[in-house]
């Protein structure tokens, strides 16, 4: 039995007169998901991406999970293509290819979408005829048109007729890579791999800016923002990391800086080289991973004091989340048991033993302009190295 997998749009449709913009790149996303998996026809109409297997070599098992990654659908199904588009064909099919699902379910109805007008019987005529032939089959079944364990859906559309079963929750949000571009300061920590994959769910293409301060950090903790970043590329697409050697300017941190301002003074460095970095890319904003209040370098006053640094527009997609809400997340997405790998990243270098946490803009900016990173931080930008994450890298 030939199977097709059907693609429900979801914010996109409502773009108006950018909508086919939209779609082309969602289509163009989902082309690069599924790349490895077989070859597919990918078309669209009436809300819908119709993927279609050309071969029987494709494997259907995994382009489904991966579809299930791709940002830009609300829902999408597993479907059998009917033969013909006839009432016969529907009957003969339905209770065919749900045979799995019907037998362990008690209850069921049925549900129809008739896109084709043409088509000679009306939804509540295919309902009935379909419910029955089921019942027929089945009959351990009863039908319950409020509570079912299992909804059958019949579409007909322009294409031909489809039986699915429930469709399954897609991811949301819109197509990466219509959102823009932008660089996300990503740690080896729980919460920047979440910033990322939320703000790839808005759109954006992402460009990942690591800080290493070798020997205080060891490869290890390199190679787990790596692996974390694969697990971020199967929702954001293929991703470019970029690591910045950050040694000698954390030791001039700790050298020529007060205590209570090393942590404040670090994020605006931070902040500093990723715009620059940002702009060499294309990217129009920085993405980070803070909560308000959950550090002494995430409250208020040291958040103003760090954006002051930047020009460009900071996206902080956490900042009115709690640590668990974050963390449910990570579970989600994967991110969580490589998060808590024992490899620090450079945020615990140095850490002072009481960070201001009201820091004036003034005094901070007076210690940072009086140690003269300028020179460390032009030799580092000439001494950047790039990493190409895909979701397949083996770690």
């Amino acid at each position: 039995m030939k199977e097709i997998l059907l693609l429900k749009d979801g914010e996109i449709v409502l773009k108006g007169l950018n909508r086919r913009q939209f779609e082309d790149v969602l289509k163009k996303n989902i082309k690069i998901a599924l790349h490895g998996t077989g070859r597919y026809a990918i078309t669209s109409a009436q809300s819908t991406i119709y993927v279609k297997p050309i071969d029987d070599e494709a494997d259907l098992d995994e382009a489904t999970e991966r579809i299930g990654r791709v940002f830009g659908l609300v829902s999408y199904s597993r479907a059998a293509m009917c033969p013909e588009k006839t009432l016969e064909s529907v009957l003969e099919t339905a209770p065919v290819y749900l045979e799995k699902i019907l037998r362990k379910a008690k209850t069921f109805k049925v549900e129809a979408k008739r896109s084709d007008k043409k088509f000679p019987y009306k939804s509540p005529e295919i309902c009935r005829e379909t419910g029955g032939v089921i019942l027929s089959k089945y009959p351990h079944l009863r039908v319950d048109v409020h509570n079912p364990d299992v909804t059958v859906y019949v579409e007909i559309r322009d294409f031909g007729a489809y039986i699915h079963a429930d469709p399954l929750r897609g991811a949301g949000g819109i197509p990466v890579g219509t959102g823009g571009k932008a660089v996300i300061l990503i740690s080896g920590g729980i919460d920047s791999p979440v910033a990322a994959y939320m703000m790839a769910k808005r759109g954006l293409k992402l460009t990942a800016v690591h800080f290493a301060s070798p020997p205080y950090t060891s490869p290890r903790a390199e190679e787990k923002v790596v692996k974390l970043l694969s697990k971020v590329s199967r929702y954001a697409g293929d991703l470019k990391m970029i690591t910045v050697p950050f040694t000698a300017i954390q030791e001039k941190l700790r050298d020529d800086c007060p205590e209570e301002l090393f942590t404040i003074i670090m994020r605006r460095l931070m902040m500093q080289i990723s715009e620059r970095i940002a702009k060499d890319n294309d990217c129009a904003a920085l993405v980070t991973g803070e909560s308000l209040g959950q550090v002494a370098s995430q409250t208020i006053g040291a958040l103003n004091c760090t954006d002051e640094a930047a020009e460009m527009v900071v996206f902080r997609p956490l900042i009115g989340m709690d640590k668990q809400e974050i963390i449910n997340i990570a579970y989600k997405i994967d991110t969580y048991e490589t998060s808590i790998e024992p490899y620090e990243d450079c945020c615990t270098v140095f850490t002072p033993k009481h960070p201001r946490t009201k820091p004036i803009l003034k005094f901070v900016k007076q210690a940072q302009e009086q140690a003269q990173f300028e020179p460390l931080i032009e030799e580092a930008l000439q001494n950047l190295k790039v990493t190409h994450i895909t979701p397949e890298m083996e770690i």
